[in-house]
């Protein structure tokens, strides 16, 4: 048999028609192969006639008052209970996905995300539903953007800044799903004894003068953006991406820094420094990024949903 017929054939046979030439086999009989399916018997029979029309295969065959299995009937009795049982334990893992007793999430954040709101997610997420299987991946925003483009995620939380040249969530993000998750305010780190230690807002214009302490590269360019608008370059003295080092530094003396809020959050306020918003109230977007469609899955709509609750508290 050809492929194209072996397609055709494959396409015609039903879970239904499978059903019935199974009852048929184990009762013996159209009537007592309806009554175990809960249908009348002429619908049995039509059902038979339909695929017999459909493929011009008949499945049974009229013995004086009964019917028996011919010998296209016997070979699918002999595979129903195999695709019977096959297609009933998918359904019942469906089911089971359906209702988030199982599933698996791949998340991807950032670092300053790592201790703060990515610990919180996966309780939160363990808690209420215990059967899904979570994965957590640390990477920098254009990275957690490839891997869901190439399906090594299923949700990645990134950030990007106004103005960003090499916004990850522009063209490498094309056919994903890019979500707005909020945004977050940037603050000015500063050490206790600096003069702006005591206003409420510092403006950087301010801290023109002052060495800086700088972080990831992405971070270093929004910095360099903000310090331009206020019309100096900043004196980039030190770099490193540990914000607890940062924050060691600057109690230190060693220089200022402008650190996200989730930074700050995700390491202990080190005493010898103060923390005040900029005078022109600067933010960084968070995104949520999944592909198209991808809150359809129940155990990725949860995430969002967890994480929206999170961004909410």
């Amino acid at each position: 048999m050809s492929d194209a017929s072996t397609e055709a054939l494959a396409a015609a046979l039903d879970l239904q028609t499978v059903r019935v030439v199974r009852q048929i086999a184990e009762r013996g009989s159209l009537t007592a192969a309806a009554e175990a399916l809960g249908y009348s018997q002429p619908a049995v029979s039509q059902q038979l006639r339909r695929f017999e029309e459909r493929t011009g295969i008949a499945l049974v065959e009229r013995v004086g008052r009964g019917i028996r299995l011919t010998e296209s009937g016997r070979v699918l009795a002999r595979h129903a209970n195999a695709v019977a049982t096959a297609l009933e334990e998918a359904a019942g893992e469906l089911a089971e996905i359906r209702g988030l007793r199982t599933g698996r999430v791949r998340l991807v954040a950032f670092p300053s995300a790592s201790a703060t709101l990515v610990p919180r997610l996966i309780a939160r997420l363990t808690a209420s539903h215990p059967g899904l299987d979570l994965t957590y991946v640390e990477a920098e925003p254009p990275e957690a953007v490839a891997a869901v483009r190439v399906d090594r995620a299923d949700l990645a939380l990134t950030f990007s800044y106004p103005g960003d040249r090499d916004d990850p969530h522009r063209a490498s993000a094309r056919g994903l799903e890019v979500r707005p998750f909020g945004d977050e305010p940037m603050r000015l780190v500063l050490p206790v004894t600096h003069p702006a230690a005591a206003d409420e807002v510092v403006g950087l214009e301010q801290l023109r003068d002052e060495p800086w302490i700088a972080g990831c590269p992405r971070c270093r360019g929004h910095l360099l953006e903000l310090a331009a608008t206020a019309g100096f370059v900043p004196r980039i003295a030190f770099e490193t991406d540990n914000f607890v080092a940062v924050e060691g530094m600057v109690a230190q003396g060693l220089g200022v820094a402008l650190l996200p809020d989730l930074a700050l959050a995700a390491s202990p306020r080190h005493r010898g420094v103060v923390v005040r918003p900029t005078a022109h109230a600067d933010v960084r977007s968070l995104h949520l990024v999944t592909a198209k469609g991808a809150e359809r899955v129940p155990a990725v709509g949860a995430a969002i949903a967890a994480l929206e609750g999170l961004a909410g508290r």
